[in-house]
């Protein structure tokens, strides 16, 4: 597990931030610890904390953002993450303070945010200096081994770059093949996949996606595999990569191994996929309803649509386990077929309608708020969201006259 631990001055600016992602389907609100109301407006949770802070004027610094990154090998679920974080406060002598915890869902592993201030109920600054040096890294330890979970100086710290989707298109076979090598290799890595569509729903969120050729070439004969960098349309565009030319070689015959072994170590999530479907569907009235509450969950829908405009299949992307399942490997009805069924009463050509009009595009997903999904592994040079970095003061050097 790394701990990072960031101190500054705008506790507004920390919220609003996550809040941002929450809307954005990157992240969950998953706990409000010392809050006596839970169903706060984002502006009520900032004052909230304001109030607080107000009692201590001296103190500037008064806001505390800490991220913690698991390995994609921790079985980390909601409850086990809220238990953690809560160790993991106490550790740090944060117990009694309030906090709001953020799952987030933009990488590939595990990892919250923990939003809180360093002034008591009683006006008192707790002392940030060396905290994460000293207790954090004591508390992080101490976790690790109740936890079982990996080690912060086992992680890998390779870095995996994404390249922006309409970026890609424009670069030269050199980075093109650099980019899609290294989402290809982590994502096969680190999700459950048992189908070559199955793994394309997860390959398409980044723009990439494997092709074995048309049903009759030679390619797909000799059961031959691609991968390339998909435009805005679904389309393949640049010059794809052979899949053998891939370090890792997720070719087909080393895919069909996978596929098998994924088909177990997918089952323990299956049931809270599919409960968090189900309930999903239940208050939903279309297919775009459907996805924006699936997406609050960290769980993507990929949509498959005919020549037709029919819908033939569906595929559910569980971004927080890094599990995919076909809509009818979970429930009946959450089929291809019970969808439509549900969504559309008459059964419509939508072949009919525009992409946009009917919110569809014509690779099967929706036209809805970016859910880019960053696949840094670990991120333990600097897992802190950008925005929110903080530049570090220079030291004034002293003149020997």
């Amino acid at each position: 597990m790394v701990a990072k631990i960031i101190t500054g001055k705008t506790i507004g600016g920390v919220i609003r931030y996550n809040e941002q992602k929450v809307k954005n389907g990157q992240a969950k609100l998953v706990q409000m610890g010392g809050f006596a109301a839970k169903n706060l407006t984002v502006a009520a949770k900032i004052q909230s904390f304001e109030n607080l802070q107000k009692l201590n004027q001296r103190t500037k610094t008064n806001t505390v953002h800490i991220s913690l990154n698991f390995s994609p090998k921790d079985k980390v679920d909601e409850f086990t993450l809220q238990k953690i974080v809560s160790d993991y406060l106490i550790g740090i002598g944060f117990g009694e303070q309030p906090y709001l915890l953020y799952q987030h869902f933009d990488a590939a592993h595990p990892h919250v945010h923990i939003v809180t201030t360093n002034i008591s109920s009683s006006g008192k600054r707790i002392e940030t200096h060396n905290l994460g040096r000293i207790l954090s890294e004591q508390t992080r330890k101490e976790i690790e081994k109740r936890y079982h979970l990996v080690k912060a100086e086992e992680q890998q710290k390779q870095k995996v770059n994404l390249l922006k989707p309409l970026e890609k298109a424009s670069y030269g076979a050199r980075e093109t093949k650099a980019a899609i090598s290294n989402i290809v290799s982590e994502v096969i890595r680190t999700y459950r996949f048992t189908s070559l569509p199955e793994l394309n729903a997860v390959l398409g969120q980044f723009n990439v996606g494997a092709c074995r050729g048309e049903p009759h070439s030679e390619m797909f004969k000799n059961k031959g595999l691609i991968y390339a960098v998909l435009d805005p349309e679904g389309k393949r565009t640049g010059v794809p990569i052979k899949a053998s030319s891939i370090y890792s070689r997720p070719t087909l015959a080393n895919l069909e191994l996978q596929f098998v072994r994924n088909k177990e170590s997918r089952k323990p999530y299956r049931n809270d996929v599919r409960q968090a479907v189900l309930v999903a569907l239940g208050s939903s009235k279309s297919p775009e309803e459907l996805t924006i509450r699936l997406r609050s969950k960290g769980i993507r829908p990929v949509f498959r649509i005919n020549a037709e405009g029919r819908l033939y299949g569906v595929t559910y992307v569980d971004n927080v386990s890094r599990s995919v399942f076909n809509g009818s490997a979970l429930d009946k009805s959450l089929s291809a077929n019970a969808l439509s069924a549900q969504f559309f009463k008459e059964a419509p050509n939508l072949s009919t309608v525009s992409h946009t009009e009917r919110g569809w595009s014509k690779d099967g997903g929706l036209l809805l708020p970016d859910i880019s999904i960053s696949i840094n592994s670990h991120q333990t040079e600097d897992p802190t969201p950008y925005e929110l970095r903080q530049k570090k003061k220079r030291k004034r050097r002293k003149l020997h006259l």
